[in-house]
C-alpha cells in the first residue's frame, strides 16, 4: 500500500476485529474515521460475481460523477479487470483478508489517475462475511479529474494485506490531496504495521478506447511498472 490513509483504514480494521477473523458492519464508528468517509463505500458481495455499492460517501461518487448506492462496483472496469476481480472478491472473503487494488482510471476525454482502492471483509449482523469496507485513494496527480468524472478503470495489481511488518522506511509521507471540490483528508500521523502479501497478476489490456488513449494507458502503466517492485511487474 502507498497512502497513508489505506494503511490507516486496515489499521482500523484490524483493531475492530477484537479477536474474530472479521468485524461486523455495525462495528463501525463514523465519527472514527470522519476524515475518511468522504471516499469510503459499503459492497455488498453476496454474490462476488456481481458486488454492489450499498452505501458510498460524497466524494467517491462525485468521481465517478453519479450516486453510486445500488449500483454494480464493477459497472465501471473493463472487462478483463472485472473478472479478475471476481475472482478477488471470492478470495478475500474466504481468507478473511483485505486485499489492496492498483488501478488507472480514464476520464471520458482521456485524462489518467492512478488510485488505490481498499477492501476490508466485513460480516453483517454476525454472519458470514458476505461484505467489504473499502476506500478509494488517488496517487497521482489529480489535475485530470479536475471537472471531469472517470469513465472507466482498468486494473494494473492486487494484493493481499498482512499486518505482520512495519511499513517501509521509503514510505512517501506527501501523499497528494485528492481533487476538489471535496476537501483534501489529512492522513493520521501514525499509521499501524501492515504487510502486502499474495500478489495477483493483472488481466491482459483491452482496445476498449481511442488510439491516443490506449497508448496513454501504456505509457502511464509502463511509468508504473517502472517505479515499483517485481511483485507488480508482470501484466501484459
Amino acid at each position: 500500500m502507498k497512502h497513508k490513509n489505506s494503511h490507516l483504514l486496515v489499521g482500523y480494521w484490524s483493531r475492530l476485529r477484537k479477536g474474530r477473523e472479521v468485524p461486523d458492519q455495525t462495528d463501525i464508528d463514523p465519527r472514527a474515521i470522519k476524515r475518511l468517509l468522504s471516499y469510503t463505500f459499503i459492497l455488498d458481495c453476496e454474490n462476488p460475481a456481481r458486488p454492489v455499492y450499498r452505501l458510498a460517501g460524497t466524494a467517491l461518487c462525485e468521481r465517478f460523477g453519479f450516486e453510486l448506492k445500488g449500483t454494480s462496483f464493477l459497472g465501471h472496469w473493463e472487462s478483463q479487470s472485472g473478472l479478475a476481480l471476481a475472482s478477488l472478491l471470492r478470495q478475500a472473503l474466504k481468507l478473511s483478508q483485505p486485499v489492496c487494488l492498483s488501478s488507472i482510471a480514464a476520464t471520458a476525454d482521456n485524462g489518467m489517475v492512478e488510485l488505490e482502492t481498499i477492501l476490508t471483509p466485513v460480516s453483517f449482523n454476525g454472519g458470514e462475511p458476505t461484505r467489504f469496507f473499502g476506500m478509494v485513494q488517488m496517487l497521482s496527480d489529480p489535475t485530470p479529474l479536475l471537472g471531469r468524472s472517470i469513465a472507466y478503470e482498468r486494473l494494473v495489481g492486487s494484493q493481499l494485506i498482512q499486518e505482520d511488518e512495519p511499513m517501509p522506511s521509503s514510505y512517501d509521507q506527501n501523499q497528494p490531496p485528492p481533487p476538489p471540490p471535496p476537501p483534501s483528508l489529512r492522513a493520521h500521523p501514525r499509521a499501524p504495521y501492515l504487510r502486502l502479501v499474495s500478489t495477483n497478476d493483472s488481466p491482459a489490456f483491452l482496445h476498449f478506447g481511442s488510439g491516443d488513449l490506449l497508448q496513454k494507458m501504456f505509457d502511464v502503466i509502463s511509468r508504473w511498472r517502472a517505479a515499483n517492485s517485481e511483485d507488480y511487474s508482470r501484466f501484459v
